[in-house]
């Protein structure tokens, strides 16, 4: 007959498996899908002047297509964290020549936007930091993607920087720490608080998802 567990280990057991549950809890809060490619629930097309059709591929995506200028979408559901926090996202180049998957973002009371592929189609960088946009700052590099390729894009936003990685490889790592943040102005504009955008080109949009940072993220 198999001996009986002391109290003691009992005890060990019951603790270990409490603080196990909660920190499995504490880390699923951090993660929030933002688009799933079922619908479009807390998003709304923007409404620039000659923008392209905006609809679900029916394969998981979002297409933004080819407009006059730019075509997008931005978040209407609740607020969003604004310092301190990582978005995802899957982005693909159907056809054009520039911008196809810019993601306008929220930094502390101000926002800016990540240009992927921009200025001819190889630009990355962010707008606007101290007044200068993405092409004009030290957050610009140049990527060359491939048309019709899904690109993995991973943007971390914290108090003292911005880093952007595609498919794994770091292309922006901005020490922005007591620096001017703002938007490029114009139509841009419209894509806030977070928000999807095109320029000249069709591009397709899928699994957003934004998650909160821990302590051990932010340094």
């Amino acid at each position: 007959m198999p001996k009986e567990i002391s109290p003691y280990l009992k005890t060990i057991f019951f603790l270990f498996s409490s603080i196990y549950s909660l920190l499995a809890g504490q880390e699923g809060e951090k993660s929030q899908i933002l688009f799933d490619g079922k619908n479009l629930d807390n998003w709304s097309v923007t409404d620039y002047a000659g923008h392209g059709e905006v609809k679900l591929d029916g394969n998981g995506s979002v297409s933004l297509e080819f407009g006059i200028a730019l075509t997008g979408i931005h978040w209407t559901g609740k607020p969003l964290p604004r310092v301190n926090y990582e978005i995802q996202w899957e982005a693909l180049k159907e056809m054009g020549t520039d911008f196809f998957g810019s993601l306008t973002f929220p930094y502390k009371q101000n926002h800016a936007t990540l240009i992927l592929g921009g200025w001819g189609g190889a630009l990355v960088g962010i707008s606007c930091i101290d007044g200068f946009d993405a092409s004009e700052n030290e957050s610009s590099t140049a990527h060359f993607f491939k048309p019709n390729q899904w690109y993995q894009c991973r943007l971390r936003v914290t108090d003292t920087h911005f880093k952007f990685w595609v498919d794994g490889e770091k292309l922006i790592d901005c020490d922005i720490d007591g620096r001017e943040i703002s938007m490029r102005t114009g139509e841009i504009e419209l894509s806030t608080p977070l928000g999807f955008s095109t320029y000249d080109t069709t591009g397709l949009i899928r699994k957003v998802a934004l998650s909160k940072l821990g302590n051990s993220a932010l340094e």
